[in-house]
């Protein structure tokens, strides 16, 4: 019989800090399609930050437009759906007064320095639909992570920006590229369950329509992440922990 091994890094408590990762979210909007109160998905920001902060890595949160950050209910493990109930990670961290102050003041994205930062994860949900997407600003420091050779991860939602994000070459960094993200039977499962289209368009449909590159996807709602050099991706909130440990094994390599 082959004998398997998995080895996992666990941070000793109260060592040095090996860096500082940067986690994006959206800013509160509304949707145009629902007219709900949309944010981030608890679970992609939590879920990842569990592994970085284990890896021994220091987070920076910070948003689309600065200031209080609001999760999308469903997402949220003590909403009245009950739809996140078993989030127990976010529920952990949502005893921590840490992390409510987190969430209580963040930096708008454009005050930060790449340099300062190990990688950057872009925390999906259904904002990033509205304020990711036609970002410039956000588009240009992600491929500034990129461009350095630093992990540039998103997850779900999120990926929604590698639509449009442009090296400095001018090509589509996702040219060459195989990569995932939220996928279509992902959106049919959810206008299903509440019985009306959800969002604006369809990460998977526009991925499909881009040349030189490729999407894939995994059964709905499977954890599945994908790493194509620096760039790493996840399908949706299962897959955060997933695309999170890709970024550390690739900063273990990297160091």
């Amino acid at each position: 019989m082959k004998v398997k091994e998995k080895l996992n890094y666990v941070h000793p408590h109260g060592m040095p800090a090996k860096g500082k990762i940067l986690m994006v979210a959206s800013s509160p909007s509304v949707s145009k399609q629902t007219g709900w109160p949309i944010g981030f998905w608890a679970a992609e920001l939590t879920h990842p930050m569990w592994v970085f902060q284990e890896a021994g890595y220091d987070i920076e949160l910070v948003s689309t437009e600065g200031g209080k950050l609001e999760m999308d209910g469903y997402s949220n493990p003590l909403d009245a759906s009950g739809y996140s109930a078993h989030d127990i990670i976010s529920l952990g961290y949502l005893q921590k007064p840490e992390f409510n102050n987190m969430l209580a003041s963040t930096k708008k994205f454009t005050k930060v320095n790449h340099q300062e930062y190990a990688a950057i994860f872009l925390v999906g949900g259904q904002g990033p639909m509205y304020t990711f997407k036609g970002n410039p600003d956000l588009q240009k420091l992600f491929v500034s992570f990129y461009e350095a050779g630093k992990p540039a991860c998103a997850v779900c939602h999120s990926t929604t920006l590698l639509l449009e994000a442009r090296k400095s070459n001018g090509e589509l960094l996702v040219k060459g590229k195989t990569w995932t993200g939220f996928a279509n039977a992902e959106e049919d499962y959810a206008d299903h369950a509440v019985g009306q289209k959800i969002q604006p368009y369809r990460i998977e449909d526009e991925a499909r329509k881009l040349t030189d590159t490729t999407f894939k996807v995994a059964a709905p709602f499977a954890s599945y992440a994908l790493q194509d050099g620096n760039l790493i991706t996840g399908q949706q909130q299962n897959s955060g922990a997933a695309a999170a440990e890709m970024v550390v094994e690739l900063l273990t390599r990297q160091n």
